[in-house]
């Protein structure tokens, strides 16, 4: 759990901090309107007026009328305090009319905020404004600022009739008899204080509930927009738990919230119900000092008709528009601007003299390609640990990788051994325990799924083919290729007799009626039109024949060496099926659990002996019908 949701369990310093950051400009706000202030404090001290004579005059029509016999006394003490209630209008109005004063313009000072955030990320780092900071930037305009005028709105009304009807009720108390106040005072001030203990807390829990909130939103969402692929990739478990977290952690904040919310409960209890009780236990004691019958019935008109509701009606909006309020308004001010890739110290990504010796596969690299790879690489995996759970042991642990740009990479080893799990992490799809891993020199953790599909793409081996045209599906990952970008990539890649039995580009698809193998022929026409220069093919040739296995590797690889060639960071990885396809990469990764492989073909011969086992296999399996294309 974050520390900001840790907070309000031991502190109230993200509290303090929202209160930091926002008093001084509340105080500027509230110091530029002081004429409005004034008004406000004018029309509300009228009202004021009316609370005091409601209590004040039903003393006077009980003691100097009703009980003492004059009815026609008791009655003109009733009519005052009649016409005090009937001319409450105005001074509503007035309070109204001010409030308007105030809340328009912050709410117009706080949509200007949020235009010049928006543009100013939008202006300094484009890159980094994707549909998620802009529609964070159109619920500020809209919801946001809503949110705020009118948690500021209530707020006003509420703290402020609490103050002036207070003001009215004591100063009501005080004229009818002192010794009233010796009894509502002292748990009027024990309730209000410990209320305000518990603001900061309950702020800071307010925003970790919504952070963790937010924090569920969008991890469901993200794992809604992309099960197909952790399906594809096996990350069903990881996905599951890392989600699993995020609940816990809403569940942990939302605890918090409603403990603070009791303690609020408690503290009106005290305030609002306490001196009520404290009235009636001691009317014996005020009756002996010589507190009449009137004043007591006034007393109690003031606590239940003035104090409780307005106390009541303060605390609701202090405790919950009012930290909501500080909240909402803490998420305009201006964050610090976001940074980019982090630089490891010493991890320049230039490949150094002993890795190109050690690896390097001369009789395969252009000019172009021995010019480029002494640039960043294609691909960094720096030290990735993985695993799915807390208690399974790593499927990667401490994996370190570079792919350098226009080179063809395979990956071998048993079932189960994190073939598919390395693809996933280097695709971005799964995130890794530990480590990081680079595209092009750029961290992949916080991308976008636009921005990653604008860097790599990712067949699994359940290719994926949906209802509609053959071109639909072929432009699926590029919808502005030109029928002549189409019709070369069906070419390269021998997929023209299936596609002309189809029915042609604009066929209509049916994916039930698909062999296995026309699935993965389409799914790999569709990536190698897409526009990423990395293409990583997780088993995705397994179900095709021997021969058009490796006019598509072939296909794939010359694409990457002449994305190469224009300085694209382009490479491609294949979770190899068969040895053809490890002695077709310049080299190949061998995962066996403990101690990764990497090296050409004939390196590993010599220094791996579980690629000399795997490769004996290879020989001696010959291939079976359900890897070839089925021809209908």
């Amino acid at each position: 759990m974050s520390a900001t949701a840790k907070a309000p369990a031991g502190g109230t310093a993200p509290g303090r901090g929202m209160l930091r950051r926002n008093w001084p400009p509340a105080r500027r706000f509230l110091l530029r309107r002081k004429r409005v202030l004034v008004r406000l404090g004018g029309w509300s001290l009228l009202e004021s007026a009316q609370t005091f004579l409601g209590g004040y005059c039903l003393a006077q029509a009980l003691d100097r009328g009703f009980l003492a016999g004059h009815t026609g006394t008791g009655l003109a003490w009733l009519a005052v305090a009649a016409a005090a209630i009937l001319g409450a209008g105005p001074p509503v109005r007035g309070v109204f009319a001010q409030l308007a004063e105030l809340t328009e313009p912050l709410r117009d000072a706080l949509v200007r905020r949020a235009v010049r955030q928006a543009l100013r990320r939008a202006v300094t780092d484009p890159a980094r404004t994707d549909d998620r900071s802009d529609a964070g930037a159109v619920s500020r305009l809209t919801h946001q600022t809503e949110i705020v005028r009118d948690s500021f709105a209530g707020l006003v009304l509420t703290v402020r009739a609490f103050v002036f009807n207070a003001g009215g009720a004591l100063l009501g108390l005080l004229a009818l008899a002192p010794q009233l106040l010796l009894v509502v005072v002292p748990p009027l001030v024990l309730g209000i204080g410990l209320f305000l203990l518990t603001l900061l807390p309950m702020a800071s829990a307010q925003r970790a509930f919504l952070d963790a909130d937010e924090a569920v939103a969008e991890g469901v969402g993200a794992v809604s927009a992309g099960h197909r692929d952790l399906v594809a990739c096996g990350a069903e478990a990881d996905a599951a738990e890392r989600t699993g977290r995020l609940f816990d952690t809403a569940e942990r904040t939302s605890r918090v919230l409603a403990r603070w919310a009791a303690a609020r409960t408690v503290a009106l209890g005290v305030a609002g119900q306490l001196p009520v009780l404290l009235l009636l236990v001691t009317t014996p004691w005020l009756l002996r000092q010589g507190v009449t019958t009137g004043a007591l019935a006034g007393a109690l008109t003031y606590l239940l008709q003035a104090l409780l509701p307005a106390l009541h009606s303060m605390m609701t909006a202090l405790g919950a528009a009012g930290t909501r309020l500080l909240v909402v308004v803490d998420r305009f001010q201006d964050a610090t601007a976001d940074r980019g890739p982090a630089t490891v110290p010493g991890a320049t990504g230039r490949t150094t003299a002993g890795d190109r010796a050690a690896g390097a596969v001369p009789d395969r690299r252009t000019p172009a390609m021995e010019i480029l790879a002494v640039e960043t690489p294609a691909v960094e995996v720096r030290a990735v640990t993985h695993a799915y759970g807390p208690d399974s042991p790593p499927v990667l642990e401490r994996l370190g990788l570079t792919v350098r740009r226009g080179e063809h990479i395979a990956v071998v080893g048993p079932s189960g051994i994190g073939k598919s799990t390395l693809t996933g992490v280097v695709a971005g799809l799964v995130a890794p325990d530990r480590g990081s891993v680079l595209l092009g020199g750029e961290r992949v953790t916080g991308r976008t799924a636009y921005d990653l599909a604008e860097r790599r793409v990712l067949i699994p081996q359940q290719a994926y083919v949906f209802t509609g045209s053959v071109r639909d599906n072929l432009r699926h990952l590029r919808p502005d290729a030109t029928s002549a970008e189409l019709a070369h990539a069906v070419e390269t890649l021998g997929a023209e007799p299936l596609v002309r039995r189809l029915g042609g580009p604009d066929a209509v698809l049916d994916p039930r009626a698909l062999s296995h193998g026309e699935r993965q022929l389409l799914a790999l026409c569709r990536a190698y039109l897409s526009p990423a220069p990395l293409v990583l093919l997780d088993e995705a040739t397994c179900h095709l024949d021997p021969v058009t296995e490796a006019r598509a590797e072939r296909a794939f690889a010359a694409r990457a060496r002449a994305d190469c060639a224009s300085a694209r960071p382009s490479a491609l990885i294949v979770v190899a099926h068969r040895l053809s396809s490890a002695r077709r990469a310049d080299r190949v990764l061998v995962l066996d659990g403990t101690t990764p492989r990497f090296g050409t073909h004939e390196e590993l011969l010599a220094d791996s002996a579980l690629y000399r086992d795997l490769v004996g296999h290879w020989q001696r399996t010959p291939p079976t019908d359900g890897h070839r294309t089925a021809d209908r």
